[in-house]
């Protein structure tokens, strides 16, 4: 097959934790056509989309973990996948990508598919499965987050839309005297829309993420705070551990995975505190390398068992 891998450059790529990293080195160890684009790369003729791409090389060294060669223009609907890898903040670039990405749709397989991209904001999604999440308020008013606040028992954690790897996230205490500065400088002033969480105190033991493949779990791993610090990700720090699916999750799956399928969300990361779902990750989602080492089974090979078949 020939596979495109629409992502960030590769100086961004950290060889043993990133989840673009260990798929392109799968399809590339199976023969396939490995190559590489940025969203800024893509184009538009009448109503063929193409891309500007290079042939990705993978090695497994830090330093120089993929080589790309001479650049060459491609029609997507040639390429048998088109993977969409671009790390959030979903901004303006992203958005004009996934509407150029539109016009393959039908001619290629595309992972995850463009208009789900669009509609599933990975904080809003969850907001679908209300009765799997923890109570929640998005708003842009600092009265009414801390009203919310106070609703639930004085402590909740804030969020911007569009953050990602743990970025921007403020926990919220009754009595803090820096209490309007967190919540001004998540909302920026009150200018834009934040979510508010109810604080789960079960995050000191991990979050959970859950990776899915076309709506069935392919893994987990647990990501524990470290150092005192509220946030588990791994990009600030939080230790990884070895993660089995419980009842709760597996409520979580069943509910979500029906929509996930009908809107072409095909490869997500589930985030999930105590039993309750706090984000639906579809743009980049990590942790792939992670539960591979951990639970000892080769997961990106089953993403491109999926993706032969599928394609």
């Amino acid at each position: 097959m020939r596979i495109v891998f629409v992502m960030d450059p590769p100086s961004t790529v950290l060889v043993d934790e990133d989840t673009s990293f260990a798929l392109m080195f799968e399809a590339q160890s199976r023969g396939h056509r490995v190559d590489h684009c940025m969203a800024q790369e893509l184009f538009l003729r009448g109503q063929s989309v193409g891309a500007r791409v290079r042939r990705a090389t993978c090695e497994r060294d830090p330093k120089n973990p993929i080589t790309l060669g001479e650049p060459e223009d491609v029609l997507l609907a040639d390429v048998d996948v088109v993977f969409v890898r671009k790390d959030p903040p979903f901004d303006d670039d992203y958005m004009w990508a996934t509407q150029l990405l539109e016009h393959a749709r039908g001619q290629t397989l595309i992972v995850n598919d463009p208009r789900g991209l669009r509609d599933a904001n990975e904080k809003i999604y969850a907001t679908y499965f209300p009765g799997l999440m923890p109570e929640t308020l998005i708003a842009h008013d600092k009265a009414r987050i801390k009203a919310f606040m106070n609703d639930v028992g004085g402590r909740a954690v804030l969020k911007p839309l569009s953050g990602a790897g743990g970025e921007g996230i403020f926990a919220l205490n009754e009595g803090d005297p820096n209490l309007n500065a967190c919540i001004e400088t998540v909302t920026r002033g009150g200018r834009r829309l934040a979510m508010a969480q109810a604080f789960l105190p079960e995050v000191t033991a991990g979050d959970k993420r859950i990776l899915l493949l076309d709506g069935d779990p392919l893994g987990a791993i647990l990501r524990v705070p470290q150092g005192g610090d509220l946030r588990s990700n791994i990009h600030v720090g939080g230790r990884v551990d070895a993660a089995e699916l419980d009842d709760a999750d597996r409520r979580i799956i069943a509910a979500v995975a029906p929509r996930l399928r009908r809107d072409g969300l095909y490869f997500v990361g589930l985030d999930v505190i105590g039993g309750k779902l706090t984000e639906v990750n579809v743009t980049s989602p990590t942790g792939i390398q992670q539960a591979t080492r951990l639970g000892g089974e080769n997961l990106e090979a089953k993403v491109l068992d999926w993706l032969e078949a599928k394609a």
